[in-house]
């Protein structure tokens, strides 16, 4: 059973990621082809790409977190010591995870009214919950990353080990 869960934390984020991301490009490419060769397009289509990209968009922002990958400005960190550099670190994802609980608890309403009222998308006439939940879930997501992050880091200044900063776009 560890080695699901072990499998799913290494991977979970990229696994989704490639569900939802070949499901939009597969779903484009047969909706480009029935446009253009047959002059019929579907309104599901449409429906099934937005959605895709709604989850990709929370999914990543996830994976993102996991990696340290999110735009920054890091000069100062060239400049401060390694144990406030850590201290930083701790200090973005606590006040992260302060806005993505907020955002997460307010992200539920949507959700809520949408269950409530039992609305249902255009074209594929089904629950909006599954797809309004890509908010919330992406939140989760992210909240459990910086929950990891935070205790990786904790970890790194308690040890004195260099803190993780992810891979950096430019040197």
């Amino acid at each position: 059973m560890s080695k699901i869960i072990k499998s799913l934390d290494n991977n979970g984020e990229r696994w989704l990621l490639l569900v939802f991301y070949v499901m939009l490009v597969g779903t484009m490419f047969i909706e480009v082809i029935r446009r253009e060769v047959f002059s019929y397009s579907s309104i599901w289509g449409e429906e099934i790409v937005r959605y895709s990209f709604i989850y990709l968009a929370w999914i990543g922002a996830a994976a993102a977190v996991k990696e340290r990958g999110h735009i920054r400005i890091d000069v100062i960190m060239n400049y401060v010591p390694m144990t406030l550099k850590t201290l930083l670190y701790i200090l973005g994802d606590v006040v992260m995870f302060i806005v993505a609980l907020i955002a997460l608890y307010w992200s539920f309403e949507a959700v809520a009214v949408s269950w409530k009222f039992g609305s249902v998308t255009h074209g594929l006439r089904i629950s909006q919950v599954f797809f309004l939940s890509a908010v919330p879930f992406g939140f989760a997501l992210v909240m459990l990353r910086l929950v990891q992050s935070f205790l990786r880091d904790i970890s790194d200044l308690r040890h004195g080990r260099s803190v993780y900063e992810g891979d950096k776009l430019f040197d």
